[in-house]
C-alpha cells in the first residue's frame, strides 16, 4: 500500500521493509514484499529511468523470474551467435527457437519499478542511504532498523534488503566477501539502418586475448551495445581490447552516444548473505555467474527471494526467529544460485587456461551447442545440467583433468537449516 505521508513523515512511522536500490534486484525484493501485502519502501539514489553499464542479455531465466503480466522492452530476439577466439576462427550457430532477448536497461528497470508500485511499494528516488544501524540511540528497538539518509535523516523498518549495486554500503553493513573483480567496459554505438540490418537477431561473443576476458556486440535496434569484460587489475589492456575490437569489426568510425565502464563483483563461498535483519541480494551480494558474469536473473531471483524472506523477518518478534529465517534465505540462496555459481567458477578456471578448447567446443562439438541453447533459454542451469546429466559431469571432470585441475565433488545443494524448512 502506498503511504499516505509525505516523505518528510517517514521518520515517524516504521515500514515493514526498506529496499535500498531500484534496480532488477531491489525492484523485484520491493515487488514481492508489496505483493504480500507489506507496506514497503523502495529508495534509489538516482532519478529513474538512469543508465546501467549491462549487455542486457534477458535469458530464459530472467523471463522465469519476472512478476505475472510484465511484458519485455525487447529491442531484438536472438536466434544466432557468431564465435570468434580473438578476432579469428569466427564461426556462427543458429537457433530455429529465440535463444535470448537483448534489452535496454533503463526501460527494463523503469518498468520492473513500476510493478512493484503497482503491488504497493512506495518509491523516493534522489536519495542517498549512507548507513543502516541496528543497535544505538536512533534504534527505538530490537524489532527495528534505522536506515541514515545522506543530510541525516532516519528511515525506520522491521527489515531492509541492501540491494544498491556492487559497491553496495549496505554489502559492507552485512560483511560482504568477495573473491573475483572484473572490469566491465561498454559502448552504445550508434549505427545506420544497413550497418544495424546485419547484425539484426545476431549477437558476437568473441573470446578475449587476456585470460577470462571476452567482448560482445548486442543489437538493439539502431545502435549496437559494445562491450568486453576482464579481471580487474589489467585496465590499460581491458580498454586496447576494447578499442582494437570496434576497430575490427569496422566500427571505429561511428561515435559511441554513451562510453562507460563498471566492476563485477562475486561472493566468496563463505560470505555472509545477512546480518540481523538485514538481508542483501543481486551484485549487493555478489551474486552472478563468475564464467560469463551475467547478473541481470541472479538479480532478479535473489531480489524475489530477498523480498519473500524480509517478509518473514520483518514479522519474526525476537532473535531466534529473526536468525531463523535469514538461514533459511541464505539456504535458498545457495541450493539453486549458489551452485550455478559453483559451477561457474570451475568453467571459468578451465576457460582461463583454455579458451581455444571452449570456442572448439561451442562451434564444432553439438552437445556443447545443444547445453548453451538450453541454458539461455531457461530449459536447464548450470546446476541442473551437472547435477542430473551424466554427460555434463563427465564432460566438465574430463575439462578439469585436461587443464590440470583437482576435480571436486559435484555441486549439490547445501543441508536445510534444522530449525526450519528451506523455501521455494
Amino acid at each position: 500500500m502506498t503511504s499516505e505521508n509525505s516523505s518528510a513523515d517517514d521518520a515517524q512511522q516504521v515500514w515493514d521493509v526498506v529496499v535500498v536500490g531500484a534496480g532488477p534486484a531491489g525492484a523485484s525484493a520491493a515487488y514481492a514484499a508489496a505483493v504480500a501485502g507489506r507496506r514497503v519502501l523502495l529508495l534509489e539514489k538516482a532519478e529513474l529511468p538512469r543508465y546501467k553499464t549491462c549487455g542486457g542479455g534477458i535469458i530464459g531465466p530472467s523471463r522465469d523470474a519476472l512478476p505475472p503480466g510484465f511484458e519485455l522492452p525487447f529491442r531484438d530476439r536472438v536466434h544466432a551467435v557468431t564465435f570468434s577466439h580473438n578476432g579469428r576462427f569466427t564461426r556462427t550457430r543458429r537457433s530455429k527457437q529465440m535463444l535470448f532477448g537483448l534489452i535496454n536497461r533503463p526501460e527494463f528497470d523503469q518498468q520492473l519499478v513500476e510493478h512493484a508500485q503497482k503491488a504497493g511499494a512506495e518509491l523516493r528516488t534522489g536519495v542517498t542511504v549512507q548507513r543502516v544501524e541496528q543497535h544505538g540511540s536512533a534504534v527505538p528497538d530490537r524489532r527495528t532498523v534505522a536506515v541514515v539518509l545522506q543530510g541525516g535523516e532516519t528511515v525506520l523498518a522491521h527489515a531492509v534488503v541492501g540491494a544498491d549495486g556492487s559497491a553496495s554500503r549496505i554489502g559492507a553493513h552485512v560483511g560482504v566477501k568477495l573473491d573475483q573483480v572484473d572490469l566491465g567496459l561498454e559502448a552504445e554505438i550508434p549505427v545506420p539502418d544497413t550497418v544495424a540490418e546485419d547484425w539484426q537477431g545476431r549477437v558476437l561473443i568473441d573470446w578475449g586475448p587476456m585470460p577470462g576476458s571476452y567482448g560482445w556486440v548486442f543489437p538493439k535496434g539502431d545502435t549496437l551495445t559494445v562491450g568486453v569484460i576482464s579481471a580487474r587489475g589489467e585496465g590499460a589492456a581491458t580498454k586496447r581490447y576494447l578499442e582494437d575490437f570496434i576497430a575490427r569489426l569496422g566500427l571505429a568510425g561511428f561515435e559511441p552516444s554513451i562510453s562507460s565502464g563498471h566492476l563485477t563483483r562475486c561472493r566468496a563461498d563463505d560470505s555472509p548473505l545477512s546480518r540481523g535483519r538485514v538481508l542483501v541480494c543481486g551484485d549487493a551480494a555478489g551474486l552472478l555467474e563468475p564464467w560469463t558474469r551475467e547478473g541481470i536473473s541472479f538479480a532478479l531471483r535473489s531480489g524475489r527471494l530477498a523480498g519473500e524472506w524480509a517478509v518473514r523477518i520483518a514479522e519474526a518478534h525476537d532473535a531466534v526467529d529473526t536468525r531463523r529465517q535469514a538461514l533459511n534465505y541464505a539456504f535458498a540462496i545457495k541450493a539453486g544460485l549458489g551452485v550455478e555459481m559453483s559451477v561457474g567458477r570451475r568453467l571459468l578456471l578451465a576457460f582461463e587456461r583454455r579458451p581455444g578448447l571452449f570456442h572448439a567446443a561451442l562451434t564444432g562439438f553439438r552437445p556443447a551447442w545443444r547445453a548453451f541453447m538450453e541454458i539461455t533459454r531457461g530449459s536447464t542451469s548450470l546446476g541442473e545440467m551437472v547435477r542430473g546429466r551424466p554427460m555434463a559431469q563427465r564432460a566438465l571432470a574430463a575439462l578439469d583433468r585436461r587443464i590440470g585441475l583437482p576435480t571436486p565433488a559435484e555441486p549439490t545443494a547445501p543441508a536445510a537449516p534444522a530449525d526450519g524448512e528451506p523455501g521455494s
